[in-house]
């Protein structure tokens, strides 16, 4: 089914997560919630991107990370890292990044992980969770990494993130 150069060269999974520090329906995370939809939409309209994880209303926040009833999940696949550097760091969900103090809690490990996949593939949020993991354990590896493992891309530098 991929037969040509340009399908043979890796996709970039993505997983992020977070636990907020309100329920969704607080007020106070309104700015966060009021926008998803608008942010999700901007991601799908992005250059190289390929498929996120929502379910049947559009929607992400009722999934939750394996183990952990209170963590939500953000997964995508992007053709590349620079496709996904590029919405993160050089649009609108830069300022929404900034602001994610106020709408959740710091973790104390790495709460954002990438890795290659085949295209065409869909990755599990089980096989999320070991790539995160492998994160936490080893560090920034070609199985699992964060934005320093690539460092030809440099918008996340001084972003503090993960």
């Amino acid at each position: 089914m991929f037969d040509t150069e340009a399908s043979q060269k890796p996709h970039i999974a993505q997983l992020n997560i977070g636990r907020t520090r309100y329920e969704l329906e607080d007020p106070r995370i309104a700015d966060f919630v009021n926008n998803l939809d608008r942010l999700n939409a901007l991601a799908e309209r992005s250059p190289g991107f390929v498929w996120r994880l929502k379910d049947d209303a559009n929607n992400a926040t009722a999934f939750r990370f394996p183990g952990d009833g209170e963590t939500l999940v953000n997964m995508s696949v992007w053709e590349s890292a620079e496709a996904l550097e590029h919405y993160v760091w050089n649009t609108v969900h830069k300022q929404f990044y900034r602001r994610k103090g106020e709408w959740f809690q710091p973790m104390g490990e790495n709460h954002f992980v990438m890795w290659p996949i085949t295209p065409g593939h869909l990755p599990t949020l089980e096989e999320a969770a070991e790539r995160l993991d492998h994160l936490n354990k080893h560090g920034s590896t070609d199985f699992a990494f964060g934005w320093d493992h690539l460092p030809h891309l440099k918008a996340w530098v001084g972003q503090q993130c993960a």
